[in-house]
């Protein structure tokens, strides 16, 4: 028989009208802006005026990444509909794609099988605009950063210290480094500058930790853009653009309702990248969502390192949000991977290499119940291929930390390959707990709080400071962003900042080659590695692969 694929699947689902899903939601019609049958965006007034207590917060998160892939979207969303069969009320709460990975590797992002969020082509494409409003939002503070120093200068801004990029959500890595403000002196000041993708824009960063538009207009107001010939910051409140970058996102910041291949409620909004920002999805959307349902299933980008790491100590301590379960996401596939077996040799059974790269496994999980206080389960999401022996030999391994490991086959079967998994689920939430711990205190300082996160969840023995670095750290600390937390920007394929050290490394250090603030977001960002704010598409891009007929059907967006 002949396998569907994703898109096929989703473009075979019968959809429910997005009030219907409201309906289950406890969300009434009239706070819902409908953006045609299947989407609306949701009033924010809906926070203040709910009457419902707060639902239970679950997280998922993943081992390492690797090629082999592990599922973490598609098992979100399976869970939120298993606990739906086994008769809680839940809600999906995740990230908004990015146009880039859609065209670049990913070729969408809205799960798999029979665990989707639907309609994809929309959430996949263009949704409601928020992303579009985000790159606006950006480059208009661009733009007036510019026209200010070409009407006179009044701040004394230093053109070779702009720290503001333009965005767009593409990959495109022509733009990484570019020459503009080219021709004469009508058209601008020459300087270097270039473009980041839109996800990692600092306005999506705050669109994403903002709690009201209040707030999201005063966060606009505090992003550093630059410094001036006498190195002091310029904030973009100086330029008098948090107004009119507001106005752009007034209708952006509301959250997305969608639906599940089974009806399951979903809020899909905001996308920062976890590997260069905080990613996860928007603090609205998860807040609105614990409204809205029992149990809130919500994931964080790459592995347990970054996009847990970055939930739990910026996310959660800035929100006041408390998971109340954790779920590690893994495949017996990339756990060999990361034990040195090549991709090709995955499908057979190699207990040597699972047992060499289980070790990374246990690190994430020992990190959420040890370091965060969480209590965890391992979901495996299975493949054909596993073996029995394989299977037991993890549940073995997870038994000697006191976490159980379930299978998943959401996949294949939806919410009720996801049954188990939410009855595990459930155990947890509903059991004893402990108080929420972070992995460090923001009155440390800046060198110690990323000390704490390569020693404690990293598992290295620490930092290395470059001279440029240093030097930043002590303005930073100078100018009162010493007490912010950080965001540790590497790559997303290891412990380390090199993609390639697999599996769980021990006594690395860290090189930290920049900071920067993000003063609106509310944190500092430490560059590490070859990590590059605009990534640059394949040698295959999956845009090569997508096409639409003339009845305007999309095909090869998997």
């Amino acid at each position: 028989m002949t396998m569907k694929s994703d898109i096929e699947i989703a473009q075979s689902a019968v959809m429910e009208p997005i009030e219907a899903v409201a309906g289950r939601a406890h969300i009434e019609e009239k706070y819902l802006e409908h953006y045609g049958r299947y989407k609306a965006k949701v009033d924010l007034s809906l926070l203040r005026e709910s009457p419902r207590p707060d639902g239970r917060l679950i997280l998922v998160t993943a081992i390492t990444p690797t090629p082999a892939g592990e599922g973490k979207t598609t098992t979100t969303i399976g869970l939120a509909d298993g606990l739906r069969k086994i008769g809680k009320e839940s809600i999906i709460a995740m990230r908004e794609p990015s146009l880039g990975p859609v065209f670049g590797i990913k070729g969408g992002a809205c799960g798999g099988g029979y665990a989707q969020v639907i309609p994809m082509e929309d959430i996949n494409l263009h949704f409601t605009g928020d992303l579009h409003a985000i790159g606006a939002a950006n480059n208009l503070l661009a733009a007036l950063l510019d026209n200010h120093i070409q009407q006179g200068n009044a701040l004394n801004i230093d053109p070779r210290r702009i720290t503001w990029k333009r965005c767009v959500d593409m990959n495109d890595r022509q733009l990484r480094f570019i020459v503009d403000g080219m021709g004469g002196k009508v058209n601008g000041t020459p300087r270097e500058d270039g473009f980041d993708i839109t996800v990692a824009s600092e306005v999506m960063a705050i669109l994403c930790l903002a709690d009201s538009i209040s707030d999201l207009k005063a966060r606009l107001s505090r992003i550093v853009v630059g410094y001036t010939f006498d190195g002091k910051p310029v904030t973009c409140g100086e330029l008098r653009a948090a107004g009119a970058m507001t106005a752009l996102l007034k209708d952006a910041i509301k959250p997305n309702l969608v639906q599940s291949l089974e009806g399951t409620p979903a809020f899909v909004h905001g996308g920062p990248f976890a590997n260069i920002a905080h990613g996860c999805n928007s603090v609205l959307a998860t807040k609105m969502a614990l409204k809205c349902a029992d149990y809130v299933v919500t994931e964080a980008g790459f592995g347990a390192d970054l996009g847990a790491e970055k939930f739990l100590d910026i996310k959660c301590r800035a929100a006041g949000l408390t998971p109340s379960a954790a779920v590690v996401v893994a495949t017996v596939r990339a756990l060999k991977m990361h034990g040195g077996l090549p991709k090709t040799e995955l499908g057979q059974e190699d207990l040597s290499a699972l047992e060499r790269g289980v070790p990374n496994l246990l690190r994430h999980v020992k990190n959420l119940s040890e370091v965060y206080h969480l209590p965890c389960v391992v979901a495996i999401n299975e493949f054909p291929t596993d073996t029995e022996r394989e299977l037991q030999f993890l549940r073995d391994k997870c038994r000697e930390l006191g976490v159980n490991v379930v299978s998943s086959k959401v996949w294949a079967k939806g919410g009720e390959g996801g049954r188990e998994l939410a009855e595990e689920v459930v155990r947890l939430a509903e059991g004893p707990s402990s108080p929420l711990s972070f992995c460090y205190d923001l009155d440390t300082t800046i060198e110690e709080k990323l000390e704490s996160i390569v020693k404690r969840i990293y598992g290295g023995r620490g930092i290395t400071l470059l001279p440029a670095a240093k030097k930043q750290l002590a303005e930073l600390t100078s100018m009162g962003f010493g007490n912010l937390p950080v965001c540790v920007a590497k790559t997303q394929y290891s412990f380390t900042d090199v993609a390639t050290k697999l599996g769980a490394p021990e006594d690395f250090t860290v090189t930290i080659k920049n900071l920067k603030v993000s003063a609106g977001a509310g944190f500092i960002v430490a560059l590490t590695g070859d990590i590059m704010t605009m990534p640059g598409l394949p040698k295959r891009p999956a845009a090569e692969m997508i096409d639409v007929d003339e009845n305007g059907v999309i095909s090869g967006l998997f």
